[in-house]
């Protein structure tokens, strides 16, 4: 009898989601709102309570309230490095693993370790840490969330670098924002809680104008609705069965336009609680042998982005486009096709009218609805 068969594969997932450790996030819509402070004081009343819980790794960026609340606390030792001839240090997680707390405090998910560590991103850590059965309670920002990151530029200009794909939000059993007004930042901004007093006026200038607050707090406030709808979707038993949506993101080797319509989609994806797939139809121009090394690279670069937020990669070869994909969405019983925008110029018209006009034909006479990506 084979081991893979679907219904022991379910149940093999059951036993392996049960043994997994509990997964809390505090997410906050910038620096300085208090996330840190608010894992430190729920250690220390968890600690009261006879539950063992230590800290893997906090980040008090020498703010001295949030400091004082290191005192007491059980602290895992940080694994020190060598890295450019500087002495570094990082999450220990085999010590974490060998020590086995009941809780463990683990700052900065979005933090990228240093060359050379076992994973590349401290939410690596934190996985292979809830795997051994672990319980870990953790805080990120809202901008750096992977499917936000364009608009996060939007607001702010600024490209966030370090990232955490959605996938890894939706494994949290819970996820609690940690709210405040813009006053309320802009005053500890000023009163130099969050940054030292050389820095306070580049923030106030850049990151921390009221505007900028006012749309990071709408997305954190969204991001946790959202989280909680999902919960609610798993464990409260609906008596009405809904159609189950599925996504399908068509890109193209366009590298900037396939990273947007593979985020978007993400998100949409992300707030319906679906499974989604990303579709690149290869056709005969782009054969291995003609398609150009960069484009290459940006195909291999959207899939790798697309895998990590929780994508199913698609690769069809296909001389016509438009049958490529109603093919695919049949076979996956996709509700929703995803296109980005074509960037309008007369040939761009001419040579897309086609397209959209043979597939809107096809989805005509399907359930299928076509979303196109601003």
């Amino acid at each position: 009898m084979s081991d893979t068969k679907p219904g022991a594969q379910h149940f093999l997932d059951l036993i392996k989601k049960s043994r997994r450790g509990k997964f809390k996030i505090y997410i906050g819509m910038s620096a300085g709102v208090g996330k840190t402070y608010r894992m430190l004081q729920e250690a220390h009343a968890l600690l009261r309570n006879g539950i063992d819980v230590k800290i893997g790794y906090i980040e008090t960026h020498n703010r001295k309230e949030t400091h004082q609340l290191l005192d007491g606390l059980p602290v895992i030792p940080r694994r020190t490095l060598f890295y450019k001839g500087k002495e570094l240090e990082e999450l220990d997680v085999q010590a974490v693993i060998g020590l086995r707390p009941e809780i463990v405090i683990i700052d900065e998910l979005a933090h990228t370790n240093i060359e050379g560590s076992k994973n590349d991103k401290r939410w690596q850590d934190v996985l292979e840490i809830l795997e051994a059965g672990i319980n870990v309670i953790s805080a990120v920002n809202i901008q750096h969330i992977e499917s936000l990151n364009d608009e996060i530029k939007e607001i702010t200009g600024v490209e966030v670098k370090e990232r955490v794909p959605d996938n890894v939000l939706s494994m949290a059993d819970e996820v609690v924002n940690i709210d405040l007004t813009a006053d309320e930042l802009i005053t500890r901004l000023k009163e130099g809680k969050i940054y030292k007093p050389d820095k306070i006026q580049t923030a106030l200038s850049n990151f921390f104008k009221a505007d900028h607050i006012l749309q990071l707090r709408e997305l954190a406030l969204k991001e946790v609705a959202s989280q909680v709808e999902r919960k609610v979707e798993l464990e409260i038993p609906k008596q009405v069965t809904t159609r189950r949506e599925k996504f399908l993101a068509c890109i193209s080797s366009n590298d900037k336009t396939a990273k947007h319509v593979i985020r978007k989609t993400a998100r949409l994806a992300s707030y319906y609680n679906s499974k989604w797939f990303v579709l690149y139809v290869q056709t005969p121009a782009e054969n291995q042998d003609k398609i150009a090394l960069d484009k290459q690279r940006h195909l291999i670069n959207n899939f790798k982005l697309a895998t990590e937020m929780g994508a199913e990669i698609i690769r069809v070869p296909h001389a016509n486009v438009t049958e490529a994909i109603i093919e695919v969405a049949e076979q996956k019983q996709i509700t929703t096709i995803c296109l980005g925008k074509p960037h309008i110029t007369l040939l761009r018209v001419i040579l897309m009218t086609n397209l959209f006009n043979n597939l809107l034909k096809k989805l005509s006479s399907s359930d299928i609805d076509l979303v196109i990506l601003s």
